[in-house]
């Protein structure tokens, strides 16, 4: 583990999953290297500064693009901020940007009363390149981690702050790569970080709990013009456990030949959970509000409202991990728990 600690009172925990920020230029392309960040990391000034704050490297192994994210990943970031958590005033997850909402989503559920600040964050050009995005981000990110205002899960990316479990990515790449198209950002980093605090999770008592996902089977159906459904039906009806379905607006789908909601209901049966989300990335499911989707309700689908299918499928994993019973994972998917749903 590096470290940085010049005996400056507030010191945060960088935790190095690989990803952009961090990846080496090679004959392959960029690929992330044990060890390699470290060195890129003496060579900002600023992060040495009296006046910074003090802060601890902690490198993953293996160190992955985020492409290859998985629910191991997800538990094993958790549970080194589970077991750091007395030791350090906040958090900065370094993660690539492909999945960066996902694991945002889950370690927001996985952390249950966190009450200090997890900021992921990465960059769409690496810190060894000349135009690099990740040393703001990163820079910014620390900082904000030490203040300890937003004491949430969090993501920051070019001068944002916004909700993890809100955020999906909008560019692949523009260095304004994320936003949350259904909530407020947090907060505004120019001159000075104007923090929305209105938008931010209240103070939260009692300690932090871990919850670790199981290996759930869950999947995630985008609906089509054409789509057919029948193709699909052993699948959800026989091996997924939960099923996040994106609908065209607010929870519509294509009738056709009456396929889905047969499976739909054979699923339900078989004890999966349909959750409905939206392809459009603001609004919110009305299940009931036209035919199409009425229907959708009635053969036992719950409505994902204005949640992000990046929370949608992590809030899955997490009800069903801590064995929820089935019609309380369909009750507690239409409420908030975790910031995920408007109130």
């Amino acid at each position: 583990m590096q470290n940085n600690d010049q005996g400056r009172g507030k010191k945060v925990l960088i935790i190095h999953t690989g990803g952009t920020i961090g990846m080496k230029k090679t004959e392959n392309g960029y690929t992330p290297v044990a060890g390699y960040l470290a060195g890129e990391l003496k060579n900002i000034p600023d992060l040495n500064r009296y006046d910074f704050p003090a802060w601890d490297l902690f490198e993953m192994s293996p160190l992955l693009d985020s492409s290859n994210m998985s629910v191991d990943e997800w538990n094993e970031i958790g549970r080194v901020i589970y077991e750091k958590y007395e030791d350090y005033s906040g958090f900065v997850i370094l993660h690539g940007t492909d999945t960066m909402s996902y694991t945002a989503s889950a370690l927001s559920f996985m952390l249950e009363g966190l009450d200090k600040p997890v900021i992921l964050t990465g960059s769409q050009i690496p810190l060894s390149e000349l135009r690099s995005d990740g040393r703001d981000n990163l820079i910014t990110s620390i900082m904000i981690a030490s203040e300890g205002v937003a004491r949430e899960v969090c993501l920051y990316f070019s001068s944002r702050l916004l909700r993890g479990n809100r955020s999906m990515k909008m560019s692949a790449d523009g260095l304004v790569a994320f936003d949350t198209p259904s909530y407020p950002h947090l907060a505004e980093a120019g001159i000075t970080v104007k923090y929305n605090h209105s938008a931010i999770l209240a103070r939260r008592e009692g300690g932090v709990k871990y919850h670790p996902f199981a290996k759930v089977p869950i999947g995630v159906l985008k609906v089509f013009p054409g789509i057919q459904f029948g193709l699909f039906e052993d699948i959800m009806t026989e091996k997924l456990s939960g099923i996040v379905l994106e609908t065209f607006g607010a929870g519509n789908i294509p009738m056709g030949n009456g396929d889905l909601l047969p499976i739909i209901k054979k699923a339900f049966s078989a004890g999966a959970v349909i959750t409905v989300c939206s392809q459009c990335p603001s609004g919110t499911v009305s299940l009931g509000a036209y035919e199409t989707s009425s229907q959708l309700k009635s053969a036992g689908a719950v409505s994902g409202r204005d949640m992000t299918t990046e929370a949608a499928v992590a809030k899955l994993y997490h009800l069903f991990s801590l064995g929820v019973p089935k019609e309380d994972i369909k009750r507690l998917m239409e409420e908030n728990i975790a910031g995920e749903l408007a109130e």
